[in-house]
This record gives C-alpha cells, structure tokens and sequence, in this order.
C-alpha cells in the first residue's frame, strides 16, 4: 500500500516515572536463582535491556494515552476540531468494555463526531493504527486523526515475578517461557496524522506492508483477570527462541515485499526503528534484513519492550536526539506476536 496525501504531524510520547533494573529484578528473585544456580547479571546480558519503566500506583492505560495523546495534539499545532479518528492501539486496556478509546476522546475533549476505537495487534498496535488512518485520510473521510497508546507492564512484571517465587516446582525449563515477560516496560505514545493540505512537516507516511504467519499464533499468549490495571494477575507463556527465529523469518519476507511495494532499496534507508525486543533480536534481525546496524537506533536499554509503544516511541525519541534527520528515509520495522509483522516507510 502506498500513500500521496497522509503526513505524520507529531509523536509525543509519556515516560512513566519508576524505574526498575534488570539487576533490581534479579535480587527480588534471588531465592529461586540460587536455587537454579542462575548466573546474575544473566537478565541484562541476555536483553541488553538495563531497565523499564512503571507507572505510579493507580494508573491505568487510559492515563498514559491521554498524556501521550495531549503530548502529540500540543506538538502538532492541529486544531482539536479537526481530529477526526481516534483509534487506542495499545495491548493494555482499562476493562473489556467499553473502548479505552472512550475514556481518552472524553480526558481529550475531542470532537463527538469523530470516530472512537480500539485496535488490538499486540507489539504492532499503533503501525495497524497508522495504515488504518492512512486509508482513512487518504480516501478523503477524515483530515487528521490522533492514535494512542498506553502500556502498564506492572501488574505483568508483577505477576511473574510473585508466581516464579511461589513455585515451588520450578526449574531451568519451566522458568525459561517467563523470563520474556521481565523484559516488558511501561509508555505511552500518541501520533498526529494529517492530509498533507493541512501539514506543516515533511514527514511523509510512503507507504507499508504487513505480512501474516499466524501459523505460529501459539508461541506467545497471555491472559489478564481483571484488564492490565494495578490488581490484575497477568501471566504471559513465550517460547522466546522460537518466536524470534520465526518472526525475523516472516520479516524478512515481508522486508522483500515492502521494497518491491515502495521502490526502496537497502542503500536508501538512513534509520531503522525495531520493535524492542532484546539485543540479541535487534542484531538477527539487521543481519538477516541486510540492513547496516549504524543506521538503527535503539531505546531497548532504558525502556525495555514497551509492547505497541516500542517503534514510534524509538522514532520520536531518535529525532529529538538529531539521529534521525530532515530528509532521511525512515523504516519503521515491527514483529508482533501471531505472528504478524508490519513495515511502513518514512520520507522525514
């Protein structure tokens, strides 16, 4: 899919304000590391992640959306009465029922005939949000539109941390399918699309290409009691070397599909933005891509995987830090659980 008309205004993204270590973590799960005879220090070696990040007690996703979301309407300078799309995309939600899109239109006070809903897609969230509104402004039904999302990691971490103690029968084996979920962090991140007869950037949208194994929809799932709030008990089993070999697999047939679609080659990227994952996956995936790990840009470190929040969360912040440039092509590569990937191009 390609696109004339559709400009990226704005990306304002929240930093939760707790920070927790790979290293913090691993003290809490001390008792069972001596028990396994875990190396410390094992977390961080094999994530490259240092530390996520948490909200404060009693936030729910809906509160980091709506900061996002504010973020991005401020960065814009677009008139709240033109947004005419609000979509939430994240993984975490506030309940089953209604759209957390809901709560954030009314925090927003955004237009009443705008269009208000939710997208689910695991870790690809807000890239099928912005094809999404991409046809939308393209085929002319709306001017400008807002995506948001916010990921609460805490009751995740939480959850996994307290059910690794308490099993008393836990091994090398049955532990290695949770350690996935310690590297999950919370954010928040919200995105301004226009017509480009409206735009007062450069930022392109070129086009995108998603592509589906859904084949391996099982290496991945979690469940929620509650939603993903403070009180849930939230546990995700990941068959993490599997899934990783199987989604760069599918991204790299999809990276082909993406140059055929746009006309790009590898020489006429200038920065890639990965899905956060884990330093290990960044570097099978810019391997089997053929893409220069110079040009990539990671926020892995100090944030973790923020789930849909990951890939524009490392634009934004790229181009605050002058990594990523007027004029540069910018290739956003996501890999979400299902397994779905997604890859949208960037003139900047």
């Amino acid at each position: 899919m390609l696109y004339k008309n559709v400009n990226i205004e704005a990306i304002g993204y929240e930093k939760p304000p707790i920070a927790l270590t790979s290293a913090g973590i691993e003290e809490r799960l001390k008792p069972v590391y001596e028990k396994l005879r875990l190396p410390e220090g094992r977390l961080e070696l094999m994530t490259g992640i240092k530390e996520r990040r948490f909200w404060n007690p009693g936030t729910v996703p809906s509160d980091g959306a709506t900061l996002a979301g504010e973020k991005a309407l401020q960065q814009s300078g677009v008139s709240r009465d033109k947004i005419g799309c609000l979509i939430n995309c994240s993984v975490c939600r506030d309940f089953l029922e209604p759209a957390t899109a809901t709560v954030v239109h009314h925090n927003l006070k955004l237009p009443q005939n705008a269009v208000v809903y939710d997208i689910s897609n695991a870790c690809l969230g807000i890239l099928s949000g912005m094809i999404t509104l991409a046809n939308m402004i393209e085929l002319g039904q709306v001017e400008a539109g807002l995506l948001v999302a916010g990921e609460n990691a805490g009751s995740l971490v939480e959850s996994t941390i307290n059910m690794i103690l308490n099993d008393s029968s836990i091994n090398r084996k049955t532990i290695k399918p949770l350690f996935a979920s310690l590297t999950i962090g919370s954010g928040a991140i919200g995105v301004v699309m226009t017509n480009k007869s409206i735009s007062t950037t450069s930022h392109e949208l070129v086009g995108g290409m998603p592509l589906a194994a859904t084949q391996y929809n099982d290496l991945c799932r979690g469940n929620a009691d509650k939603g993903m709030n403070d009180e849930a008990t939230t546990i995700m089993n990941t068959d993490s070397e599997t899934l990783m070999l199987r989604g760069i697999e599918t991204a790299a047939k999809n990276w082909e599909l993406f140059k055929a679609e746009t006309g790009w080659t590898n020489s006429d990227v200038d920065c890639t933005c990965t899905h956060q994952v884990g330093a290990a996956h960044k570097k099978l995936l810019l391997e089997s891509l053929q893409l220069d790990p110079a040009k990539d840009f990671a926020t892995l470190e100090n944030w973790g995987n923020v789930g849909s929040v990951s890939c524009p969360l490392t634009a934004a912040v790229a181009a605050e830090n002058g990594v990523l440039k007027s004029g540069d092509k910018l290739a956003l590569l996501g890999i979400g659980s299902g397994i779905n990937s997604t890859m949208l191009g960037i003139n900047w």
